[in-house]
């Protein structure tokens, strides 16, 4: 049977455009249920840098709201257009998936999710890394019993916001900072094999707001700028299953990222890797072991496989059931971090108003190691 493959549009041309496009169009992409058919950006070059390079129309975005071929929306802007991106392409009925964070205001996330409900269309959000072989194989470990009942979690990240500003404008701006765009992989992994918080604390701040360019060669060396994103994060997560968690996030450090994502059991610890990652190394060590060993992992997509959370949608729209990118945890992740945000200004808890339903696993088995039955596209059809 040929699969009925979901038409789409990707909205934003930039960087992080390449991998989505490459994985999901034409004989070098790594799914089937999706086709890429049409692009747009605001930079109309950039546009027709990605049709040229994909084999894709150039449209607007009312264009791709208006046409009936198109099913879905892969929105790639930046953060801080999605909730107009987002709600424009819902009420004209579409299928959207987002690059993360859903956006850049909480109660604009809860109006998206209630709006796709309302339209019965589906609401899908990155990061989608969590669908990589790491985090599964993290997943299984646990559901499998082999390190007891999970106590507590710990996810750290670090980097240098002093640098990054150079290189990537849109990090200095609300939910570009080291939280909502780089800790959101970490509360995401976590949530996917922990289940929903209940409430959370902490402390966000922003260190030394007022800045200036200082690269030599830019033609904005010694221009000031506002660092309006969080540089520092530290916070505490309750569980619903009466597990405890810590993050820690810091962009006033170095840049050589040291990542760390351990789950800890009453048997045994996982030591999960960078979670921006898909494939990184899974390490057990369980009772009585002095050192910790790699479990390999029996699970597809161990690459940069950006896109699978859309590609995994569209199986579940042809399907008709609920795809595992779903709007709910993506919004309960969000709100983890305002959370976080707004207990450290109130000096409370912050109780927790969102939850989500945790879809099933993937199932182990389809790598790509060549057989005719191992293709990893078959672990996200149902």
């Amino acid at each position: 049977m040929q699969v009925n493959k979901v038409k789409a549009a990707v909205v934003g041309c930039g960087m992080i455009s390449g991998i989505y496009l490459k994985n999901l169009s034409g004989k070098t992409g790594l799914f089937n249920s999706i086709e890429v058919v049409a692009c747009c950006d605001l930079d109309a070059a950039a546009a027709e840098r990605r049709a040229a390079e994909f084999g894709l129309k150039v449209m607007t975005l009312e264009e791709i709201c208006a046409s009936d071929e198109i099913e879905m929306v892969i929105n790639l802007t930046t953060p801080a257009a999605h909730y107009g991106i987002i709600k424009k392409a819902l009420l004209a009925g579409k299928h959207v998936y987002t690059e993360k964070v859903m956006c850049v205001e909480l109660d604009e996330a809860r109006e998206l999710v209630r709006l796709a409900d309302e339209k019965g269309v589906y609401l899908g959000a990155s990061p989608d890394t969590f669908l990589g072989s790491a985090v599964q194989n993290a997943r299984q470990i646990v559901e499998s019993g082999l390190i007891g009942e999970v106590t507590s979690c710990h996810a750290s990240v670090n980097r240098d916001y002093s640098l990054m500003p150079e290189l990537i404008p849109y990090v200095v701006n609300r939910a570009g900072g080291i939280g909502f765009d780089v800790g959101i992989y970490y509360v995401t992994a976590l949530l996917n094999i922990m289940g929903p918080a209940t409430r959370v604390s902490g402390i966000m701040r922003t260190r030394n707001p007022e800045r200036a360019h200082f690269m030599t060669k830019r033609d904005n060396f010694g221009d000031p700028y506002l660092m309006k994103s969080e540089n520092l994060a530290v916070g505490v997560m309750d569980f619903a299953s009466g597990a405890v968690g810590t993050l820690h996030f810091n962009s006033e450090c170095i840049m050589n990222e040291q990542a760390h994502l351990i789950l800890y059991g009453t048997q045994g610890i996982v030591f999960m890797g960078n979670p921006d990652h898909f494939g990184d190394e899974v390490k057990l060590l369980r009772k009585g072991q002095t050192e910790p060993v790699v479990i390999p992992a029996n699970f597809g997509y161990s690459e940069n496989s950006r896109g699978i959370g859309a590609a995994e949608m569209a199986w579940a729209i042809r399907r008709g059931r609920k795809h595992r990118a779903s709007k709910e945890m993506a919004l309960h992740a969000l709100e983890i971090l305002f959370g976080v945000e707004i207990s450290g200004r109130e000096g409370r808890f912050y109780e927790i108003q969102s939850t989500f339903e945790k879809t099933p696993p993937l199932k182990p088995g389809y790598l790509n190691a060549g057989y005719y039955d191992s293709d990893p596209e078959t672990s996200l059809v149902d």
